[in-house]
């Protein structure tokens, strides 16, 4: 990592809901605000660009944890703000407190865990996986 990742280091995403991010089980809408997975996705969104300025060229970062409440709604048309604040900085992990909000109310709030890699050894991992998965689907 370069250095500056500290704690206080913040970034954030905003999004206007859209249909496609209604929660959709078995093609049926359940209801017509932002569900919980698209809330997530901007979530862990704001927490990756905390870090991205500060990877080195030979480093990836995954999500590794995250513990998060959808606490209120957000409808359709209606703007969310997302903010990822760093809380902790280790050689190998960042966590993110994070949060979305509208004008109106706090939609979800939680935290994030990222882990760093070595973009070479965490490649040949998953082709070592992608192998296995190939050789088991030729059986």
């Amino acid at each position: 990592m370069k250095a500056g990742l500290q704690p206080g280091v913040t970034a954030g995403v905003t999004v206007t809901v859209t249909e496609d991010m209604r929660p959709i089980f078995d093609g049926k809408v359940v209801h017509h605000v932002m569900s919980t997975v698209s809330m997530i996705y901007y979530m862990e969104k704001a927490g990756r660009q905390v870090i991205l300025p500060f990877l080195e060229e030979d480093e990836e970062g995954a999500g590794f944890g995250i513990d998060i409440k959808h606490v209120g709604p957000a409808v359709i048309g209606q703007e969310v703000r997302f903010k990822a604040i760093c809380t902790e900085v280790t050689h190998k992990r960042v966590v993110c407190d994070v949060f979305a909000e509208t004008d109106f109310n706090l939609v979800g709030k939680g935290s994030f865990t990222q882990v760093i890699f070595n973009k070479t050894e965490i490649m040949q991992r998953f082709a070592e996986l992608q192998q296995k998965v190939d050789e088991q689907s030729r059986k």
